[in-house]
């Protein structure tokens, strides 16, 4: 077989300094994987897992590692033993979809056994310096009803109180991304359920959350750092109500969908969630969103821009394009 792969780096600067717990984002850079098969170009992006330290150069190095065996005609499932879990795969692993895809004259959503129905995105919120300008985001973001908050242990309630008064219509998710302890997590849960939050995040580091498993939320837990992948997951199932999958955690949509198949038969609901990133990682999202209960696929919507042709946004819908884009022959 003869193919050709090409890896790039770009950085797509954030619309506004994004901030959750503990780091803030000005920019996302990324890597755009290319796998050329007789003048046919399947194309995939990652950011990778910044609190696992994948930057581009460590995913690029990944991917050199087995260009050989790509070269010569590894197919994705061939690639979940050649890499682990995480960004470079994810690269890969897209791009063999998107191949496929324009080979087989089959689409993605088809090849993935779901319809390409549009999806009901969240809008993000990150951390503001006070309540009222998180509440004044929400409030400005007047074309959508459904928000995920970002939070950390600095007046959590307060934060949501302010937007559920700007915002009483709204839907809200919430999201600590590890910034609690239990004490904290045990004092908050109650209040923001009060306050009509549908769900709380990764409330606990990675790691120091085994004490859910005996505590029953108000409000349902999801896990997002702590369930990377399905070898996780044997944990995760008796600790959170929801599972939280994310293609650069699980190393793309072939093992995404796997784990998503298991987290339905553990009787868990399921969240479709993502690093950032322009259409081009949100559109294998896309796939695995039609299984889930709650998307988060905004990730063009926190950048200056997106790749010309990429998904259609519009009101917190997500639908695909009318023209040819990634898993669309």
């Amino acid at each position: 077989m003869n193919r050709k792969i090409s890896i790039r780096t770009e950085t797509w600067p954030s619309l506004i300094p994004f901030r959750i717990a503990n780091v803030t984002f000005d920019d996302f850079p990324l890597i755009v994987c290319e796998i050329e098969q007789g003048g046919t170009v399947g194309v995939g992006e990652a950011l990778g897992v910044y609190y696992l330290d994948e930057t581009p150069e460590s995913m690029t190095a990944q991917i050199e590692s087995v260009i050989a065996a790509l070269e010569a005609g590894a197919d994705r499932f061939q690639l979940l033993e050649l890499l682990p879990p995480g960004g470079a795969r994810f690269a890969v692993d897209s791009a063999l979809w998107d191949l496929e895809a324009q080979l087989g004259g089959v689409s993605a959503w088809q090849a993935g056994g779901v319809a390409p129905a549009a999806v009901e995105t969240v809008f993000t919120i990150g951390l503001e310096a006070e309540p009222a300008d998180m509440a004044a985001r929400a409030r400005a973001a007047a074309d959508y009803s459904l928000f995920k908050i970002k939070l950390d242990s600095n007046r959590p309630v307060e934060r949501i109180a302010a937007i559920r008064e700007a915002r009483p219509d709204a839907r809200m998710i919430v999201d600590v991304n590890q910034g609690w302890d239990f004490a904290q997590l045990s004092e908050c849960a109650p209040e923001l359920h009060r306050l009509g939050v549908l769900m709380i995040e990764q409330p606990l580091p990675r790691g120091a959350d085994a004490e859910l498993e005996a505590y029953e939320s108000p409000a349902p837990l999801c896990g997002d750092e702590s369930c990377l992948h399905l070898g996780e997951f044997e944990t995760a199932v008796r600790r959170y109500d929801v599972i939280n999958i994310k293609l650069d955690k699980t190393g793309g949509l072939t093992h995404a969908l796997e784990l998503a198949s298991a987290a339905r038969a553990g009787g868990k609901r399921l969240m479709t969630g993502c690093m950032g990133g322009t259409s081009l990682s949100m559109a294998p999202s896309h796939v695995v969103a039609q299984l889930s209960d709650f998307v988060d696929i905004d990730g063009p919507l926190l950048i200056g821009d997106d790749r010309p042709g990429g998904l259609v946004y519009t009101g917190g819908m997500v639908a695909l394009p009318d023209k040819r884009f990634w898993g669309v022959p």
